[in-house]
């Protein structure tokens, strides 16, 4: 744990801010919200390294700030919802959400996920890779041979490395539910599909469309 990672809250429950403020200060920089009405700009402002998100917020929920905040930013978003709603689930990872934790909630649970997507994050570092004419830079941007790029999540862009690197091999989702979050025993298939699902869509948005579904076993490119 980096004591320099930020993390910022974005979340109108006292009690909760309070609390996750007291335990993560130990570890983190820790923001909260002050400005319900200009969410984005506070973001953008402090440039967190991960952000806790609740859906049911003044004036515009948490679905809305995720949306805009992914348009310029792929800062990892976790959604904390008293919600047991599998919909609300799906809707905030569909809306660019990294991961989704019910209340009330475990700290250890939510310190894990949180320390794993910081990890994720500083792995970018790592040897860019081909695919088909389209290259993923080591910051997670993939660019076509057209010059056209777009900008990866961590999880994202550790879903397409893996991928890159064992070309033409299908991928079990075990496997991959393993090598994305090692140390992370509630992540389920349908926060994989929900990620596969959002890659193949911002891929296919410059022409990249070589993933493909081994049905009831995983996923290959080709």
């Amino acid at each position: 744990m980096d004591k320099q990672d930020k993390l910022y809250i974005i979340e109108d429950d006292m009690t909760i801010v309070t609390l996750l403020k007291q335990h993560f200060s130990n570890y983190y920089q820790v923001y909260a919200v002050t400005n319900f009405r200009d969410i984005k700009q506070e973001v953008e402002s402090i440039q967190p390294d991960v952000i806790l998100m609740d859906i049911t917020l003044p004036f515009f929920n948490g679905f809305y700030w995720t949306s805009e905040i992914r348009k310029s930013m792929t800062v990892p978003i976790i959604f904390i919802s008293s919600s047991n709603d599998d919909m609300d689930a799906v809707m905030a990872l569909n809306m660019g959400g990294d991961d989704f934790i019910s209340k009330p909630f475990s700290l250890n649970i939510l310190e894990a996920k949180i320390s794993a997507f910081l990890r994720r994050s500083k792995q970018f570092n790592q040897e860019e890779l081909s695919f088909a004419g389209y290259e993923l830079l080591a910051d997670g941007t993939v660019v076509s041979e057209q010059h056209e790029s777009i900008d990866l999540s961590p999880t994202e862009a550790k879903i397409l490395r893996i991928l890159m690197t064992h070309d033409q091999q299908v991928i079990a989702k075990e496997d991959f539910l393993e090598r994305l979050w090692q140390d992370d025993s509630f992540i389920d298939h349908n926060t994989l599909n929900v990620n596969m699902t959002r890659l193949r869509k911002k891929l296919k948005s410059i022409g990249f469309d070589h993933i493909h579904t081994a049905r009831g076993v995983g996923y290959f490119l080709k």
